[in-house]
């Protein structure tokens, strides 16, 4: 029982409480515990053997009782309580996009709906359009939305899914040193969600690392247990493969199980136009059948005349041709990002003080970092008042003479209203260092009254970023309906940088989105939205989706300097 397992807890009774429509506060102060446990590096179990769980900021007196039962017993007799109120099945009416819940408690309550299924067949049988206050088309709409859960149901998060890997080959490596091991397919790709996970290695003797494999402590059910390839299912759900494979061949292998399918596809083309045809083993000339194996795979690509394809960008979008032609982009990388400009404290919904999350951006070797709590408008975040705004610059001014080895710009995270005005006067504005304007509220707004909203407010002369520019939840919440190209042409003309926010539940912009927006001149800032020290380190997923969308460090503001970065905030380039 980790922290994410205690966590995943509460988010479950928060859930609950949401389909019982208890109140708002009840069910944040839950969400806050789970963000918080998430957020911290120290073992929720230690807390709780030295009586510290109360010291987290957001974990109260009533909920670390909870943990505390979960930690000693392996469930919460109150969690234990609420799931019998509600059918799993009606709790999995919330991971359909544009069910709340307030629609999955009249679902079940006035038409019996219990499951995905039962859910299709009201929509279909007109009985959920009959829903006071419903209709024929959000009837539809939900259809829709069925449709996309079907297709994704097996998949999870990267952000779940990496950290598992990497304990899976840390614990491997530990049994037998495994040069190869890595993991291949969409996981390799930095891809938003994940399906089944491919590991590949060599080894020298396969079947003492087949045994280990299968008998690690996250393995939950063992699928197959052969002398090369085993399968297994994590305690998470996932399916996990490894197969070790000739290190002879290992190059060709891994770049044919990265894929993406259509890379492959394309790939083959053009070996065939080259006489060449290629497969997981290697590439046959077809004039004389001789076969040429790659142990590396950089071997492989320059067999057939291409650059390096990173596989971050092995997608059919254009990478085999420019690889040919010698004009692939130098990615930006993890390693180039000199600060962090979305990040929140305890002011308003984050876990620890502004001096933790400063300190924490220091240990990182950052040069400058944006405290940006919330605004008051949506009244669920703690977002803070124009006066306690006031008081909070002056405490980050003292502050950042505290810590002369980084810049500490202060800043706010400002709602954007319905009609595009913002939750701060322009004079409040004006004394802050770095703004982020998003949206929080108002979801079901017109593509055209949305559009118009972001747009007026990037027109704001004080607005400096555009806070995850399509609200999107993945699993959870599709993008409210925006015209981006509009929204793009207007951050390039406004000199608004657009984010891409790095929580792996967010990844918002998307990196096909993203890559449009710097095609169109708009200039990129991948932030953390950090509400914990840990929250830092997701910056690598938000790197991940910048360098699937081609993105440069010329692209990514906070790639830039501090200097800079200032004379970008002055005049719109550095």
């Amino acid at each position: 029982m980790n922290n994410a397992d205690v966590a995943a807890a509460l988010d479950e009774i928060a859930e609950l409480l949401e389909l019982r429509n208890e109140s708002t506060f009840r069910i944040r102060a839950y969400q806050n515990a789970s963000k918080a446990l998430t957020g911290i590096t120290e073992d929720v179990r230690v807390l709780a053997d030295s009586g510290r769980l109360v010291d987290v900021k957001g974990v109260g007196k009533g909920i670390a009782e909870r943990i505390e039962e979960l930690l000693s017993t392996g469930k919460i007799g109150y969690l234990d309580d609420l799931r019998r109120e509600f059918p799993a099945g009606v709790r999995s009416l919330l991971a359909v996009p544009g069910i709340g819940p307030s629609l999955a408690r009249r679902a079940y309550l006035e038409l019996g709906v219990q499951s995905l299924e039962d859910l299709k067949l009201a929509a279909e049988s007109g009985r959920l359009a009959e829903l006071p206050g419903l209709g024929e088309k959000s009837a539809q709409n939900v259809l829709r939305a069925l449709g996309r859960v079907s297709k994704r149901e097996h998949r999870i998060s990267i952000g779940k899914a990496m950290p598992l890997v990497e304990e899976l080959i840390a614990d491997l490596q530990a049994v037998q040193s495994l040069p190869n091991l890595m993991p291949a397919g969409s996981l390799r790709r930095w891809s938003p969600t994940i399906g089944d996970i491919d590991l590949m290695a060599t080894s020298s003797d396969p079947a003492a690392v087949m045994d280990a494999f299968v008998n690690l402590p996250q393995v939950r059910q063992i699928l197959g247990h052969g002398a090369t390839k085993s399968s297994v299912v994590t305690d998470n759900g996932l399916q996990v493969d490894l197969r070790i494979v000739e290190e002879a061949a290992f190059g060709s292998l891994i770049q044919h199980f990265t894929g993406s399918r259509d890379h492959n596809i394309e790939l083959r083309e053009y070996a065939l136009n080259m006489g060449l045809s290629l497969n997981e083993y290697g590439i046959t000339a077809a004039s004389t059948g001789a076969v040429r194996m790659f142990t590396d795979e950089r071997e492989f690509y320059r067999a057939l005349g291409l650059a390096w394809i990173e596989p971050e960008l092995r997608e059919a979008q254009g990478e085999i041709r420019a690889a040919r032609d010698g004009t692939l982009p130098h990615l930006v990388g993890v390693e180039d990002v000199r600060g962090d400009l979305h990040v929140h404290s305890d002011w308003s919904d984050g876990a620890v003080p502004i001096e933790s999350m400063i300190t924490a951006a220091e240990d990182r070797g950052y040069a400058y970092v944006a405290i940006t709590d919330h605004s008051g408008g949506i009244g669920v975040a703690n977002g803070l008042s124009p006066d306690r705004l006031i008081e909070q610059i002056g405490l980050v001014r003292q502050l950042a003479e505290r810590h002369p080895r980084i810049r500490v710009l202060c800043g706010s995270e400002v709602d954007i209203r319905r009609d595009g005005t913002l939750d701060f006067p322009d004079e409040i504005l004006a004394q802050l260092d770095w703004v982020v304007a998003s949206v929080h509220s108002g979801f079901n707004q017109t593509e055209e009254q949305m559009t118009a909203r972001i747009i007026r407010a990037m027109e704001n002369p004080h607005v400096d970023a555009l806070g995850h520019p399509t609200g999107r939840l993945i699993g959870k919440r599709e993008p409210y309906a925006v015209d981006l190209e509009q929204v793009f042409r207007a951050a390039a003309r406004t000199h608004t940088a657009l984010e891409i926010n790095s929580f792996p539940e967010r990844l918002d912009l998307s990196d096909r989105h993203a890559r449009r927006a710097i095609e169109l001149g708009a200039t990129l800032v991948v932030d953390t939205d950090a509400h914990a020290p840990a929250h830092l380190d997701n910056i690598r997923y938000g790197i991940a989706m910048a360098r699937r969308a081609w993105a440069t460090a010329d692209d990514v503001l906070n790639a830039y300097s501090f200097d800079a970065l200032q004379a970008w905030l002055r005049n719109g380039e550095p």
